[in-house]
Formats: C-alpha cells, structure tokens, sequence
C-alpha cells in the first residue's frame, strides 16, 4: 500500500495550491479519503473528508469556502485544491484512506509520507 503527496511548497499569502495524493496497492475506489495536516508544535487536524464515492465531502471550519477536496476513481488519486491561503495553513499535509462500513472503520487507516506547505510573503 502506497500513498504519495505531491503539489506543496512555498506560496504567498492570498496563493493557491493543489495538492494529489496518488494511491496504490489497494481498491482505492472502496476508500475514504482524508487530508489531515500538522504545523509545528500542534496537534494533527483533519482538513478535509470525501466519501469513497465522491459523492459527500466535509470540512474543518478553518478551511471552510476554501479548500475543496475531490477525487478521481479512475486515476487512484485525491486532491485537496487549497485557495486564499494563510500563513495559519503553514503545515504538513498528510493524506489518509481508510475503509468504513456505513460509519464504522474496517481496517487499518493508511497514511501517506507528507508534503509541506508554507505560506509566507
């Protein structure tokens, strides 16, 4: 099982980033997808949630109208597309699967390596 972040880096205050998370070594279209992140001295936040259909997506409030969260079935990868970014978005940006049945989680939750994320002019 492999997931792998790619899209992050520097960007300043008001930017965009988008972020994918290719998947492999398992039935990605049977999966959750979560983007988490952590910044320095803080705990680990979920960001973002799709379902593994696509069809319903939450949010956490602090990034609420704009993040968006998508995902291609047919390519085995999320993405989170990051606008109007803060310099409170500076973090580690972790992608996540994870398997439920209705809401319960069956399973290992899988994670990825990371990508870092830095907003700053």
């Amino acid at each position: 099982v492999q997931l792998v972040e790619s899209g992050g880096g520097l960007v300043q205050p008001g930017g965009s980033l988008t972020l994918s998370c290719a998947a492999s070594g398992f039935t990605f279209s049977r999966f959750e997808m979560n983007w988490y992140r952590q910044a320095p001295g803080k705990e680990r936040e979920l960001v973002a949630t799709i379902t593994s259909t696509g069809g319903s997506t939450t949010y956490a409030d602090s990034v609420k109208g704009r993040f968006t969260i998508s995902r291609d079935n047919a390519k085995n990868t999320a993405y989170l597309q990051m606008n109007s970014l803060k310099p409170d978005d500076t973090a580690v940006y972790y992608c996540s699967a994870v398997a439920r049945i209705n809401v319960v989680v069956v399973g290992v939750r899988y994670w990825g390596q990371g990508t870092q994320v830095t907003v700053s002019s």
